[in-house]
């Protein structure tokens, strides 16, 4: 029998969901189809009905191919529920909400990802029972991408920019850092800070390697929130930390993940039930799954972090992996308040905190947002430097430590309920399913050494493969299709930006 005129694959075809298969029928196995790796980062096709509603997702069916629903299905579903159609207003308002909300889903963790995911589970018992959720890298070669300059070249390319905005940080979060570097705080007692101590610690550990310093004073630097949480300061207990671990589940900014040596956010349990069922399509399956709201399986918004070197200038290194982990998690956050319009709240306001420290120095700095539309560039603000050891200008051993404690207990408990009165406001029972768009590729560490483009010398620094990522994509990492993110430099912006 000779086939049937095109006209009618066509019409299949613009009915076709592109986020899925379907079981193809005799005339579709006639007609060709292009390769899914095009669909994936295509535009929909063109269609009689409006943009489809996704199905919403569960943990036991993230494996499972997307099924779109259709504005009329949807439609059904609401009279199945209620026994009345959805109004027009409401209808308009779930489409708006829509069109904010899927660029902002969970994606699918990389092939590359997963294989490596794959690979670690036939590893035998013994070893598996002693790695970490995330798969965290030797130090390294965790640092190796940031100790060239070129790094906040790269990052101000993408928006993000080690310096301040021309206009500052609002007067409010001005006035906020000197609180939290003056409020008093007591000290703990039996460190190796006490008077009789400090000293010959400063000497013992001068020239050490990282892991000596992190043992023996990065604690009294940066106090642990869970610590405190055990000895009694109940409203940390919401609070997960990790140390030297790879946030695998946050959507990639430019290179590989971050992996700080000490980071802060909110626990799962944090949440309630009801406002985990709103976040849940956002967030996903935590083990497939990558997120802008998530930084590992179990860490929710980071808001702090913390990386330790040896050495002053190495401190230059420190910051750079610490406004790379800031600019992410402050991205998250963004879209978090942007799903809700509520985004302007956080323009020029500093929602981050990254403390840089070796034997010797320490370097406090806040990170914010420059808010512009739908624009978006991260900026940080200084607020101490200084030496460890006691000096004639003074003794600054306990200044980080107390900022940090004036972090949890007055700046941490505003922080949260911010966060949830978003969560609130956000639609229940959405009809969205994980995207089935992938998390966009940057360059496997593992493959470093095959890739071209750019001077040996930065290959060896790990810096990501231009050829990854397509050209046409812009900011290489876009935030949201209709969120640009300002590049080139950073007085370029300022012009911009009122």
């Amino acid at each position: 029998m000779a086939p049937r005129p095109n006209s009618a694959p066509a019409r299949n075809n613009r009915r076709q969901p592109t986020t899925g298969p379907r079981k193809k029928t005799p005339i579709q196995a006639k007609t060709p189809k292009r390769p899914r790796e095009e669909d994936e980062v295509s535009s929909p096709l063109p269609s009689l009905e409006p943009f489809p509603k996704r199905v919403r997702t569960s943990t036991t069916s993230a494996s499972k191919p997307v099924r779109w629903k259709t504005i009329t299905e949807a439609r059904v579903d609401y009279w199945n529920e209620n026994r009345t159609w959805p109004t027009e207003e409401q209808e308009n308002t779930m489409d708006r909400f829509r069109d904010l909300a899927q660029p902002v889903l969970a994606r699918k963790k990389s092939s590359a990802s997963l294989r490596r995911k794959r690979s670690d589970s036939s590893i035998n018992t013994e070893t598996v029972s002693t790695r970490t959720p995330s798969d965290q890298q030797p130090r390294e070669q965790k640092s190796a991408p940031y100790r060239h300059p070129r790094y906040e070249g790269q990052l101000s390319e993408r928006g993000s920019f080690m310096s301040r905005y021309e206009g500052g940080i609002s007067a409010e979060s001005r006035a906020l850092c000197q609180k939290l570097l003056k409020s008093p705080q007591s000290p703990p007692k039996d460190t190796l800070f006490e008077d009789e101590l400090f000293e010959d610690t400063l000497e013992s550990i001068k020239g050490r390697n990282e892991t000596r310093v992190i043992r023996d004073i990065a604690q009294l630097i940066v106090p642990p929130a869970e610590i405190l949480a055990i000895r009694g300061a109940k409203h940390l207990k919401t609070l997960r930390e990790t140390t030297n671990a790879g946030w695998n589940n946050a959507i990639p900014f430019y290179g590989s993940r971050p992996q700080p040596d000490y980071s802060l956010g909110f626990k799962r349990e944090a949440f309630t039930r009801e406002r985990l069922q709103k976040l849940q399509p956002f967030i996903g399956n935590e083990l497939e799954d990558c997120s802008y709201f998530a930084a590992t399986y179990d860490m929710y918004f980071p808001f702090l972090t913390s990386e330790v070197k040896c050495g002053a200038s190495a401190l230059d290194i420190a910051d750079r992996q610490n406004a790379h982990s800031q600019t992410v998690a402050l991205r998250g956050l963004i879209e978090l308040f942007r799903l809700v319009g509520r985004e302007d709240e956080l323009h020029q306001e500093i929602n981050g905190f990254s403390i840089s420290h070796s034997d010797e120095y320490v370097r406090v700095w806040g990170h914010y947002a420059v808010i512009n539309g739908k624009d978006f560039t991260f900026y940080r603000h200084p607020i101490a430097k200084f030496d460890i050891s006691k000096t004639e200008q003074g003794d600054n051993r306990w200044t980080a430590y107390t900022f940090v404690r004036n972090i949890y207990d007055l700046w941490l408990p505003e922080r949260f309920s911010r966060i949830c009165s978003v969560v609130d406001m956000l639609p229940a029972d959405l009809n969205f399913k994980v995207s089935e768009q992938p998390e966009l590729q940057t360059q496997d560490p593992e493959l470093a050494s095959s890739r071209s483009g750019l001077s040996q010398q930065l290959e060896d620094y790990s810096l990501a493969d231009e050829g990854v990522i397509p050209d046409s994509q812009p900011s290489v990492q876009p935030i949201t299709p209709d969120t640009t993110i300002n590049t080139g430099s950073s007085n370029s912006k300022k012009k911009k930006t009122k």
